[in-house]
């Protein structure tokens, strides 16, 4: 069967100026919900579609119900916050912390949904701060998309599946992206001054913020960044053609948020609230079907994107593995057990 391959991109720039611009959402919180993995109280822990399997990175020492239960997903709970070191305290990185928060009220078409809901707590002294919104795992570009079962093991991929990517379509991950023209925010004001940022790494790992403007006004808001140097008119744009095979198809994937206090501003408890990150872009390249199906016949790109995929997994597990030995040592306990029996103690004293 013929694969979709791609064109040079000296072609999309020339397509870039007669419509094949696109918009794309990059994350959409609202589909970060907890629907599986359900605790001893019933209530679901993890999100089915972005669940991860970490126990690949785990050794021998551990057992297989241990296994069992090295999972995590982009559930907003999971998500984490990062202060800055003159920011960072025992009180502020304990009470600094992502949830879940309904919408239940207002003229959005996403109430009765949940979005992120962050609080960081700034230190009140006059200093520059900043706190990263980061997810649980950095998102990987190469998981192939597969469905989950109860237990939250990947099945196998269906023939509509093939070909797409785990943290496509609103998940984190936006593939085939050449330059950005504009980004937008969906988020909540609640007059705080602090700046807001959006991080973005790229293919080659480098990671980018992006000013979306300041928290002070009261509401919903999509703050948007245009991108100061898109040239439009392709007359005036420089022209690179590269080889048509084999090249990695380039993307974007979200690193999280960055919020900046300023050392004049108001500090303690900031409190954001999220719904989406879309970005419009130019096509990396154009698809088409050719006369060869060259990846059939090299497999170049699925040596490369094979290889990509087992250093995340296993970087991503190291770090998750670590984690749940940390949890397993930690105290459970909240009080004491009663060395003396209270019944009789109460009667001696009478």
């Amino acid at each position: 069967m013929k694969r979709t391959l791609v064109l040079t991109a000296a072609a999309v720039l020339l397509a870039g100026t007669f419509g094949f611009a696109k918009e794309s959402t990059l994350i959409d919180f609202t589909l970060l919900d907890a629907d599986i993995l359900e605790n001893e109280e019933g209530v679901p822990q993890e999100n089915s579609r972005t669940l991860m399997d970490y126990s690949v990175a785990a050794g021998a020492t551990f057992t297989g119900d241990q296994k069992k239960l090295m999972k995590t997903s982009l559930a907003l709970p999971n998500w984490e916050v990062v202060l800055n070191s003159s920011a960072r305290n025992v009180q502020s990185v304990a009470l600094s912390q992502v949830v879940a928060a309904e919408v239940k009220r207002g003229d959005q078409p996403f109430v009765g949904s949940n979005v992120m809901g962050v609080r960081i707590v700034f230190p009140t002294w006059n200093n520059n701060a900043n706190a990263k919104i980061v997810p649980p795992f950095e998102i990987q570009a190469y998981e192939v998309l597969a469905e989950r079962d109860a237990e939250g093991n990947p099945q196998e991929q269906t023939d509509e599946q093939k070909g797409k990517y785990l943290f496509e379509d609103g998940y984190g991950l936006i593939r085939n992206v050449g330059t950005i023209k504009s980004i937008a925010c969906t988020t909540m004001g609640m007059n705080f001054p602090h700046q807001l940022y959006v991080l973005l790494k790229d293919q080659d790992n480098i990671e980018r913020r992006y000013l979306m403007g300041n928290l002070q006004f009261d509401g919903w808001k999509t703050l948007q960044w245009n991108n100061p140097n898109y040239i439009t008119e392709v007359r005036t744009r420089e022209i690179r053609v590269y080889p048509i095979y084999p090249r990695g198809i380039p993307y974007v994937k979200f690193a999280g948020f960055q919020i900046t206090r300023d050392a004049a501003d108001i500090g303690d408890n900031y409190i954001g609230y999220f719904k989406d990150v879309k970005v419009i872009y130019d096509l990396a390249v154009l698809e088409t079907d050719r006369d060869i199906d060259d990846e059939d016949l090299w497999g170049i790109i699925t040596k490369k994107e094979t290889e990509r995929q087992a250093y995340e997994i296993s970087k991503f597990g190291d770090k998750q593995v670590n984690r749940y030995i940390e949890k397993q040592k930690m105290a459970t306990e909240d009080t004491f057990t009663a060395s003396l029996n209270e019944d009789s103690e109460s009667n001696a004293g009478h």
